[in-house]
């Protein structure tokens, strides 16, 4: 019986993260790309996808906080990018594609930055999604 209740804890490991974890076409919509340029507010760089939240104006003046999604500390870094590239109050562009609910969220497929420093940010290197963003809003 300790066996078997020991064997059931070590599944609920690793049961419990692929759980956690969503796919792209879960959340967001390869239909809906999106183009975001603002200031970077907040970097959340941990597992398993980090988050860029930026600051963006509307065409009516609003400003929107926008979600970003982007692929595993690991997998940025990989790629070239530090935690300290991402100075709060930096101006990016970011493109990627909206979340199907029209919330400010969205999975981001590239990071821009003012010095013309361009990263892919998404979540693997072969990126199942639909390709880059083209602008729109």
């Amino acid at each position: 019986m300790t066996k078997l209740l020991a064997f059931a804890g070590v599944a609920l490991l690793w049961v419990v993260p692929t759980a956690a974890h969503h796919s792209f076409a879960a959340e967001f919509d390869e239909n809906k790309p999106v183009t975001l340029k603002g200031k970077l507010t907040q970097l959340d760089w941990l597992n398993p996808h980090g988050w860029l939240h930026l600051d963006v104006v509307e065409p009516d003046g609003k400003v929107v906080n926008w979600a970003v999604e982007a692929g595993a500390p690991n997998a940025l870094v990989r790629r070239g990018l530090r935690k300290t590239d991402f100075p709060i109050g930096s101006e990016v562009i970011v493109k990627g594609y909206r979340a199907k609910n029209d919330s400010p969220t969205a999975s981001g497929t590239t990071v821009t930055f003012a010095d013309g420093r361009n990263f892919f940010l998404g979540a693997s290197d072969s990126q199942s999604q639909a390709g880059p963003a083209a602008p729109g809003r």
